[in-house]
């Protein structure tokens, strides 16, 4: 299974998803837009991310993912590498037999107790913003949309929650 985190801000989000995805066998997790990383710019390590994550930054493979629609060139490692929008990294994944699979509360999600994944297929599971979720635009590229009911008050679950409970529905049911 393959991870996409979409603009989520919180290093303790992204620490704990680390973590997570860890623990169920995640592949690799992608960072797109302004996610960050479990290093910074300058290559130093963000404490509060790796305080949550428990060292899981360093046994899952990661990837950042520029928010941009176009591919810029950048320097990595003094070659210049090409860094994938999130647009073009959804279609180069469906077009290697991945299934997209978001979690939103949408006109067209499911319950994700009512899905049930193929053993053979191929998942990649998407994440978004803690506040606005993930773009119309993004989900209209994804193959299923969840979500997880709510019965109390509140509208939602923290990021990092949901993650895990959907997560751990399509590794193991």
């Amino acid at each position: 299974m393959i991870v996409i985190l979409h603009n989520i801000r919180s290093l303790h989000n992204v620490g704990s998803i680390f973590r997570t995805a860890d623990a169920a066998g995640v592949e690799k997790i992608y960072l797109a837009g302004i996610t960050p990383t479990p290093v910074d710019r300058f290559g130093k390590i963000r404490p509060q991310l790796t305080k949550v994550s428990l060292g899981a930054e360093k046994t899952v493979s990661w990837e950042k993912v520029e928010l941009r629609a176009k591919p810029r060139t950048v320097p990595q490692s003094g070659s210049g590498a090409r860094v994938k929008s999130i647009t073009s990294l959804l279609v180069r994944l469906k077009q290697e037999g991945y299934q997209i699979i978001a979690i939103e509360q949408d006109k067209k999600s499911i319950p994700y107790h009512r899905y049930e994944k193929s053993r053979k297929e191929e998942t990649v599971l998407l994440i978004g913003n803690e506040v606005s979720g993930i773009p119309k635009k993004i989900l209209k590229r994804c193959d299923k949309i969840l979500e997880i009911p709510m019965r109390g008050r509140k509208e939602s679950l923290n990021v990092s929650v949901a993650f895990g409970i959907v997560l751990f529905h399509l590794v193991y049911a």
